[in-house]
């Protein structure tokens, strides 16, 4: 077993770029996000010897924090990340060896978060969250797929938002103070901190071209936005926010529907909308109506017993304040938590 900075060896770039189960959250673009606004350090555990081209490999940090304990995750704020394996044999070895590294750190766990590979009884995880996540096909034509979006809940809103709104989409400063006031805007209605300024700014840093924002206006007033990553034949919806004073000019559905015919006419064939937490029937059904396909995800743990700990339920103590907290401090506060989070 060997262990290799991503980072640093040429052989990952390679790797990932011509692995068919890849997705954008293996991109050495968005290792370096992560290192950059969380000092988290990015590693990949091989079974291919040094100088040899990579077979396989799984790609992970090591989160350390007073506050919500020491961990190894694949890979913190990513929605899914695959173990690139060739067999359950292969994954199972990983596993055993991440268990011994938390054994003897004596951390408190290790979490993978594989979206097409199970783990079986001899690696002794337990499943510590399941989430549903949505995908959309995007290579039928554009009129099969305005006509596969619910007919009130989307289309209608589509054509709303065109009579009614304007979009601009891009990575500039404007476009992304706008943005983040929004999700700040939207963080406090959900009960929680929004995320550092500064994970966006290297998220796009990082990243360049392959992230984009995209804003919808009333006027000069933003009202909606999203913000977005490409890798491959993909592109994945990150985040979303919006004024909730104009949610009936349909800004978001128009923002999605502008974001999918920009990324049709460059190639791309599908739409990753993320993973929903099960209970959020809303989002689920907002996704749904787009026509997307849902599966499952299930975040595995080890050791078992760790599997209902979950650094996020930390936010949760200071959701009664969040309410009443100026938009300052609420920034300063996601500032000094995230971190600890991932």
């Amino acid at each position: 077993m060997y262990e290799i900075d991503p980072l640093c060896d040429p052989r990952w770039k390679a790797f990932v770029e011509t692995h068919p189960d890849t997705s954008v959250f293996h991109q050495v673009e968005w290792l370096e996000a992560l290192k950059s606004c969380y000092g988290y350090v990015p590693t990949a555990l091989t079974l291919t010897p040094p100088r040899a081209p990579l077979e396989n490999g799984l790609v992970f940090c090591r989160v350390q924090s007073k506050l919500t304990g020491n961990r190894i995750v694949s890979l913190p704020f990513s929605d899914h990340c695959e173990p690139l394996i060739n067999n359950s044999e292969e994954l199972n070895l990983f596993a055993a060896h991440l268990a011994v590294s938390i054994q003897m750190n004596r951390w408190k766990y290790f979490e993978l978060r594989p979206m097409l590979h199970a783990l079986d009884d001899k690696t002794n995880l337990g499943v510590s969250q399941n989430y549903c996540f949505h995908r959309l096909d995007l290579r039928p034509s554009e009129e099969a797929l305005f006509k596969g979006f619910h007919k009130n809940c989307i289309q209608r809103k589509i054509r709303r938002g065109e009579r009614a709104l304007q979009c601009e989409e891009g990575t500039s400063e404007p476009l992304l103070q706008h943005f983040y006031r929004l999700m700040v805007m939207t963080r406090r209605r959900q009960g929680l901190p929004p995320q550092p300024l500064t994970w966006f700014r290297s998220l796009i840093t990082s990243m360049g071209k392959n992230a984009q924002i995209w804003v919808a206006f009333k006027g000069e007033t933003p009202v909606a936005s999203i913000f977005t990553l490409t890798t491959k034949k993909t592109m994945v919806y990150k985040y979303g926010c919006s004024d909730p004073r104009f949610r009936n000019l349909g800004g978001t559905p128009l923002l999605f529907w502008n974001a999918i015919r920009r990324s049709k006419t460059a190639g791309i064939e599908e739409l990753d909308l993320g993973r929903s937490d099960i209970a959020n029937a809303g989002l689920i059904t907002f996704k749904e109506h787009w026509g997307a396909e849902r599966s499952s995800v299930s975040y595995w743990r080890y050791p078992s017993r760790a599997a209902s700990s979950n650094p996020e339920r930390f936010i949760g103590h200071v959701k009664k304040l969040i309410s009443i907290t100026p938009d300052r401090a609420l920034i300063l506060l996601g500032n000094l938590l995230y971190r600890h989070i991932g």
